[in-house]
């Protein structure tokens, strides 16, 4: 795709401004470290062009606070002083974290997940938002929380021009053939490979 021209150009009846003016559904997925990064830099991207952004963090702690959170929840609040940027919602889903699911029962993080994409669902019909970031949420669907079935079939039936973007490892295979763009985050190398945990600015 040299200098942003795609390789084909389908015969779709659409104009190049239709096309180019779609909802997007992202996926980003695999090993490797960066898939809420990645979704995070889109949500700052998107911010400045006036987006609406909402953001639905699934299973980690409630008590945590991301470094990204505290950005973005202060572009938001820049947004209501002075009309830059757009606006920005921050919703916290779960209680345990992705990686060892500790605190609360398995009960309580599926219920609350189940919560949590019910109030995505109300938003895609409400069209609440621009650009929503589902971070993390591949997991629900992968330990039958939220039903996959269901996310595919909201999501490629969301009205008006949402785009959407999921992060989590081992990414449904029904999600990835509906996704527009799916991106496999590869880990070639890890820091805590030889054993050096998380660094302040770097992990969180």
């Amino acid at each position: 795709m040299p200098q942003g021209v795609p390789t084909t150009v389908p015969d779709d009846g659409l104009t190049t401004r239709q096309r180019r003016n779609r909802p997007l559904l992202a996926v980003h997925t695999g090993d490797g470290k960066g898939k809420s990064t990645a979704a995070f830099g889109l949500a700052l991207r998107g911010w400045n062009q006036g987006f609406d952004i909402g953001v639905f963090q699934f299973v980690k702690s409630a008590k945590w606070r991301i470094g990204e959170q505290t950005v973005l929840e202060r572009l938001g609040e820049l947004h209501t002083q002075t009309g830059e940027g757009g606006p920005v919602t921050w919703h916290k889903m779960g209680s345990g974290w992705s990686w060892s699911r500790k605190g609360g029962t398995d009960d309580d993080h599926a219920a609350a997940a189940a919560e949590g994409w019910a109030e995505i669902k109300r938003a895609l019909a409400e069209e609440r938002h621009e650009l929503y970031v589902l971070d993390e949420f591949t997991y629900p669907m992968k330990w039958g929380w939220v039903d996959v079935d269901d996310v595919v079939s909201a999501l490629t039936s969301r009205p008006g021009r949402q785009h959407v973007v999921i992060t989590g490892r081992n990414a449904d295979p029904r999600l990835v053939e509906a996704a527009d763009l799916v991106t496999e985050m590869t880990k070639v190398k890890h820091p805590m490979d030889v054993g050096q945990k998380g660094q302040r600015g770097i992990e969180w």
